[in-house]
């Protein structure tokens, strides 16, 4: 069976949501738009992707979530995630101060933004779509399924992996 999702990251009133918390609302908005989301992919390049999501012609998105300022500012790889999406988001809890994202150096013109909540987001910003490469397309869409087909094995069987 699979498992619930983790409780709310709230420890008190006011408090900010955390990674989990927009990843969830986030993961729900992209479901209702048709893109079935996976949480933590890694990339080639031993990068990994907060949310990597597949629409039914499948274009694939990547979506960033940031969740402190400084997290946000002190990113240095998140354009490495460029080759391997068609689009790709940054996702912010609400009331967070996503000015910085509106600068030259987070390319707006390319980039998308999402505000989530642990129930929902919505998309403020559009991304730019940058179509893939065939090749490249290929070789991430295989990725993902098979992670998302081992991810399904192992929580049906979790003692699969020492079959290996």
């Amino acid at each position: 069976m699979l498992q619930r999702p983790p409780d709310s990251c709230i420890d008190a009133p006011g408090s900010p949501l955390c990674a989990a918390d927009v990843a969830r609302g986030t993961t729900r908005m992209l479901l209702r738009h048709d893109l079935v989301a996976m949480h933590e992919v890694p990339l080639e390049g031993g990068r990994r992707a907060d949310l990597m999501a597949i629409d039914s012609r499948g274009n694939i998105i990547i979506v960033e979530i940031k969740v402190s300022r400084a997290d946000l500012l002190g990113d240095a790889k998140w354009t490495d995630y460029l080759a391997h999406c068609d689009r790709f988001y940054w996702a912010v809890p609400a009331g967070f101060d996503a000015s910085p994202i509106d600068g030259p150096a987070f390319l707006p013109a390319r980039t998308g933004i999402i505000i989530a909540d642990r129930y929902d987001a919505a998309i403020v910003r559009e991304a730019h779509t940058e179509p893939l490469p065939a090749a490249t397309r290929k070789r991430c869409t295989l990725a993902f399924a098979r992670r998302a087909g081992r991810r399904l094995i192992g929580s049906l069987d979790p003692d699969a992996d020492a079959m290996i």
